[in-house]
């Protein structure tokens, strides 16, 4: 257990009104959210803003193998013009920085007013490249978290706490095998992850 469900409710309090009060007046950021693992800290900062527009961004990423570069491609973009607007891309965890930094870079060139970032995880010990993190949650080892919108499989977005993965050989065997240990602290709510710590 790395953040139950109520350390990570007053973590996301504490960055929407971060975010809240760098805002002018009449300032209405637009909120990028990339796909998939954004979407549970999406929902939930967005119901602590007073005013926000929101679009979200779908990535594939390409092996070294299967495209010749190892970059990403952007596959669903936004819907929103940008021109003189603030951006603000909203990522559950930010590890090399590589996506961030490809991401930056091509939406300079749509003339936004400003690009920042907002994550719940930072996994600084994995960087490569130094993005800044303008709104940063909870700093993490190099660990492989599931829950609150990060999966494996598909699996464990909608568990409501962050657990870390020790053994991933067994994951990979069974995806589902922290299934019965997510469901049990699920049901017995803040204490029960509490004392998973």
């Amino acid at each position: 257990m790395l953040f139950t469900q109520g350390e990570i409710q007053r973590q996301v309090d504490e960055l929407a009104g971060r975010l809240e009060s760098s805002l002018a007046d009449g300032e209405v950021p637009i909120l990028v959210g990339l796909m998939r693992g954004s979407l549970v800290l999406m929902a939930d900062l967005v119901r602590r803003l007073s005013s926000v527009h929101v679009d979200f961004l779908s990535l594939s990423r390409f092996s070294q193998s299967e495209s010749g570069s190892g970059r990403a491609r952007i596959e669903k973009d936004l819907e929103i013009d940008i021109t003189g607007r603030r951006i603000i891309f909203v990522e559950d965890v930010v590890d090399t920085g590589l996506t961030l930094s490809y991401l930056t870079s091509s939406f300079e060139a749509r003339n936004p007013k400003s690009i920042e970032v907002l994550a719940l995880l930072d996994k600084r010990a994995r960087r490569i490249i130094d993005i800044p993190i303008d709104f940063a949650g909870f700093e993490i080892g190099d660990e492989f978290v599931l829950g609150y919108g990060l999966d494996y499989a598909q699996l464990y977005r909608n568990v409501p706490f962050l657990f870390g993965v020790d053994d991933l050989d067994v994951l990979v065997r069974q995806p589902d095998a922290y299934f019965s240990f997510a469901r049990e602290l699920m049901r017995g709510g803040e204490e029960a992850q509490q004392a998973a710590k």
